[in-house]
């Protein structure tokens, strides 16, 4: 296996993190636009309320490892998306501030607007990253140059829409589920109706995504049924889908949870695997696609940053693993709480 491969893989990895982590972040922040009662409100609040910064270091660092190992993807992808990683950047600083400003007046008004601010807050991203995901899966238009040569309002179209509502369904279930292990009474039973509903309503999504995906990007097909991954991850992922609500009714939400972040990982593997070596098909000319061969940094900063990786990914890892460990359980509201 040659650098190459092993950098996109690691990319792979980063963004099957921000999705698993931060997805409950978004998906409870989706949820929370539903919530009546004040006392629920909190709990969603408090139950992301430790985790959801740390959670975002994934898509920070998935960002700086693209820009070190792929630049020209980097630069292709983010002078396209501009507009939308605009859009993104706003959404999240007003989930964040939404958290820390909603508890500092005790007005019904206040805490009101800061509700939507941290539903709207939530639920954009939520779409966005399905948005660049169905663009990139359909093909961007470049040029022989590895130039982007469409626009924002073209970004917009109906399928990568539809990839935009799958992303939507697949953060709302996780979410749903992780809320349901913070929270307890009616609220709990509630997130599981919500866990039960957005996995129905994900597995409609894939079907018609995966058909219209046949229709409008055959070439993510070619030579798939050859490649023994993607059998296993497939089954992986078949499993997962079946097994969820089972988990689901019988109250086990830690399996069902670990069940749901094993169907963000397969959808992502298989769209990598459908990929791979191409990193950014070209709709104008797949010929003109940025590939992990014509868009990387040069060996030498590959094997440095390699290095770097494998110091510091066992320390995030073991950072995530100690905070969840510290603030697992139930959410306990108290005066210092959101």
């Amino acid at each position: 296996m040659d650098l190459n491969t092993i950098w996109f893989i690691l990319v792979g990895v980063l963004i099957m993190g921000y999705a698993i982590l931060d997805g409950f972040d978004l998906g409870v922040g989706i949820l929370h636009l539903f919530t009546k009662d004040e006392t629920e409100k909190r709990i969603s609040l408090n139950a992301i309320g430790p985790v959801w910064d740390g959670n975002e270091v994934w898509l920070l660092t998935g960002g700086g490892a693209l820009f070190a190992a792929f630049p020209a993807v980097y630069a292709t992808v983010f002078s396209g998306y501009y507009i939308a990683l605009m859009l993104l950047l706003l959404a999240l600083i007003l989930r964040a501030i939404s958290m820390e400003f909603r508890s500092k007046v005790e007005d019904s008004g206040w805490r009101r607007f800061w509700d939507y601010a941290f539903g709207i807050g939530s639920l954009l991203p939520s779409i966005l990253f399905g948005v660049a995901i169905g663009n990139i899966l359909r093909g961007l238009p470049i040029n022989e140059k590895g130039l982007f040569t469409g626009t924002f309002p073209g970004l917009l179209n109906p399928y990568s829409i539809l990839i935009g509502l799958l992303s939507m369904a697949m953060f709302i279930m996780q979410g749903s589920v992780y809320l349901a292990m913070k929270s307890a009474g009616s609220q709990k039973k509630r997130a599981e109706a919500a866990a039960s509903a957005s996995w129905i309503a994900l597995i409609s999504l894939y079907v018609v995504a995966t058909l219209s995906s046949i229709i409008i990007s055959p070439f993510l097909f070619e030579g798939l049924l050859r490649n023994p991954l993607f059998y296993i991850v497939f089954v992986l992922l078949l499993s997962a889908f079946v097994y969820f609500p089972v988990a689901l009714k019988a109250g086990k939400l830690k399996i069902a949870i670990i069940s749901s972040s094993v169907i963000i990982a397969s959808m992502i593997g298989l769209m990598a695997i459908s990929l791979f070596p191409r990193l950014v098909p070209s709709g104008t000319n797949l010929a003109y696609s940025l590939t992990i061969y014509n868009s990387s940094s040069t060996p030498a900063t590959l094997t440095v940053m390699l290095i770097i990786a494998l110091i510091g990914m066992p320390a995030v890892i073991a950072y995530t693993a100690f905070i969840y460990k510290v603030f697992k359980g139930k959410v306990l509201l108290s005066e210092e709480s959101y």
